[in-house]
């Protein structure tokens, strides 16, 4: 058992503690989101055998590298849960999945159909300037080849964990850009420095790498999917809140 557990704290120092936090309302909806699950898939007949909790438990534990039942037994008490709570847990995360599917499935292409665009990405580096003759000037010793893009942002950048990374944001979605900027980034060319861009952060220059286009690959099924869910247990409970 955790060293944790030999301190005593009674049930309502948690309540207080999320209250101090302003998370106590996060937890509260996630639990009666929890119900509506539950319920949901009652009334559609939807279950879990104990054959996917036991698959998805060996999953989790090749995860995280537990080999012996005594590695996931210690790893469950450092947890401060106990084998029975990491079972219900993941019955809720397959029903949630399972309700998913069974509400969204064949509405997840279209929807992909009618919002390719927001699934785009781009392999993108940016930096952000302070002032904008610095910007500005960087710019022109990059287009004249007198110092890289990547070192401008290793020397430059405002941010220091960005400096680190010499500008690069990784495989970014449309969607997660500002409006502004995505319509910048997802006009130019690849390889093309663009920029000054004014915004309240500083002055920012972009560079792409390459383009991804659009596919309803797992991972873009996956999130549609979530959204999808995500959104109809708001309206299930906002409806639960109005009929209360």
């Amino acid at each position: 058992m955790s060293d944790l557990t030999k301190i005593l704290i009674e049930p309502e120092e948690i309540v207080q503690f999320l209250k101090k936090e302003i998370r106590l309302k996060e937890v509260y909806q996630k639990i009666l989101f929890n119900k509506i699950i539950w319920q949901a898939a009652e009334i559609r007949g939807i279950t879990i055998t104990a054959e996917e909790i036991e698959a998805e438990a060996e999953n989790q534990r090749r995860e995280k590298r537990l080999e012996r039942a005594a590695d996931t037994l210690e790893w469950l008490a450092d947890q401060l849960i106990t084998p029975y709570d990491w079972e219900r847990g993941i019955c809720d995360r397959l029903l949630s999945n399972k309700l998913a599917q069974a509400l969204f499935a064949d509405t997840v292409e279209h929807f992909f159909n009618q919002n390719r665009s927001e699934f785009e990405q781009v392999i993108l580096y940016q930096t952000i300037i302070n002032t904008q003759n610095l910007a500005q000037e960087l710019y022109y010793q990059i287009e004249e080849g007198e110092i890289s893009f990547y070192a401008a942002a290793h020397l430059h950048d405002i941010d220091i964990q960005r400096r680190r990374r010499c500008g690069y944001e990784g495989m970014v979605y449309r969607c997660n850009l500002q409006p502004d900027i995505a319509t910048i980034v997802f006009t130019t060319s690849p390889k093309q420095v663009v920029g000054p861009y004014k915004s309240a952060q500083g002055y920012h220059l972009f560079l792409v790498e390459e383009f991804i286009a659009a596919e309803l690959n797992a991972t873009n099924y996956q999130k549609i999917i979530d959204n999808m869910l995500q959104n109809w247990l708001m309206t299930e409970l906002e409806n639960l809140l109005n009929s209360a």
